[in-house]
C-alpha cells in the first residue's frame, strides 16, 4: 500500500508479534524488528509504533493494546540482534532495529473480530486512538474510508485489506464480505489509477481468477462512492442478502 499522510496525521505502523520471546524484547528492551526487504515503504516517516499480538498472547491475542513512540530505526544483520540464533536461516539478512520509548496501554483493546491474519498497517495515531476495531485502521484512501463507514453504519461485517490467495496469486482485497452461500469482494476504484490500460487488464485477470474460485465481485468508483455511497451500499446489501447473509 502507497499510502500519503495528510496534514495534522501522525503516522504510525501496526507491527505484528507472534512469538512471546519478540514480546520480551520489546517490553524490556525497547526494540521491534522488521525485516528490510517486507518493510512497508513508510517506515521511516513513522513515529509511532503499535503491536498486534497473535495465538501465543492468549488473554490479549488478535488484538493492538499496546503502543510507543519511535526514537530510532536502523539497519542490522539478524544474527546481531539475535546473537542466541546464529543458525537461523536468515541469520544473514538485514532487518529494521526500531528503537521505541515507554510502551503505553490503550484505553481499550482494539480487537479483530475474525482473528484473522494481518500484514503491517500504516496508519496514524489519530485512527488507532479512535479505533473500536481492527477495520477501523486502515488508512488507504477518502474514498474506501467512506465506504467503510457506510458499511459500518449498516453492520455489514466487511474485513478492510483482506489478503487472500487463490491458486498462486495471493491478492489483497479492499472489503471482503464472509457469507454463508459464498464470498464478496467490494473494490474501491481510484479513477486515475484504475482507467490506465494495464491495471484495467491486471484488474480483469485478478477478477477472472478470483470469480473462478467462487468469490462475487462488486467494483465502485470514486464518483459512485462519493455521490452515491446509498447506492453502493444498497448493492452491496442486497449481494450479501443473496448469498445467505453474514457468515
Amino acid at each position: 500500500m502507497n499510502i500519503r499522510f495528510r496534514t495534522g496525521e501522525t503516522p504510525l505502523l501496526v507491527g505484528i508479534v507472534n512469538r512471546v520471546k519478540d514480546w520480551h524484547l520489546v517490553k524490556r528492551e525497547h526494540w521491534y524488528r522488521i525485516p528490510v526487504k517486507s518493510a512497508p515503504p513508510q517506515l521511516h516517516d513513522m513515529k509511532y509504533l503499535a503491536f498486534y499480538l497473535t495465538k501465543p498472547f492468549v488473554d490479549e491475542k488478535w488484538a493492538v493494546t499496546y503502543y510507543a513512540r519511535i526514537t530510532d530505526v536502523v539497519a542490522l544483520p539478524r544474527r546481531e540482534l539475535l546473537p542466541d540464533e546464529p543458525d537461523h536461516e536468515r541469520a544473514n539478512e538485514p532487518y529494521y532495529r526500531i528503537s521505541i520509548g515507554e510502551l503505553q496501554r490503550l484505553p481499550k483493546p482494539i480487537p479483530s473480530r475474525r482473528w484473522r491474519r494481518i500484514v503491517f498497517i500504516p496508519t496514524t495515531l489519530e485512527k488507532l486512538l479512535g479505533a473500536e476495531e481492527i477495520n477501523d485502521l486502515f488508512n488507504t484512501s477518502p474514498i474506501e474510508d467512506r465506504l467503510h463507514d457506510a458499511l459500518k453504519r449498516a453492520d455489514v461485517p466487511a474485513e478492510r485489506q483482506c489478503p487472500v490467495r487463490e491458486e498462486d496469486a495471493g491478492y489483497m482485497l479492499d472489503f471482503a464480505v464472509f457469507c454463508r452461500d459464498g464470498n464478496l469482494d467490494v473494490e474501491c476504484d481510484g479513477d486515475r489509477y484504475h482507467l490506465t490500460p494495464d491495471r484495467a487488464q491486471r484488474d480483469r485477470s485478478r477478477d477472472n481468477d478470483l470469480t473462478a474460485d467462487g468469490w462475487h465481485i462488486l467494483r465502485f468508483n470514486a464518483r459512485e462512492i462519493n455521490d452515491d455511497t446509498e447506492k453502493c451500499l444498497g448493492a452491496v446489501r442486497r449481494t450479501v442478502k443473496r448469498l445467505g447473509g453474514p457468515a
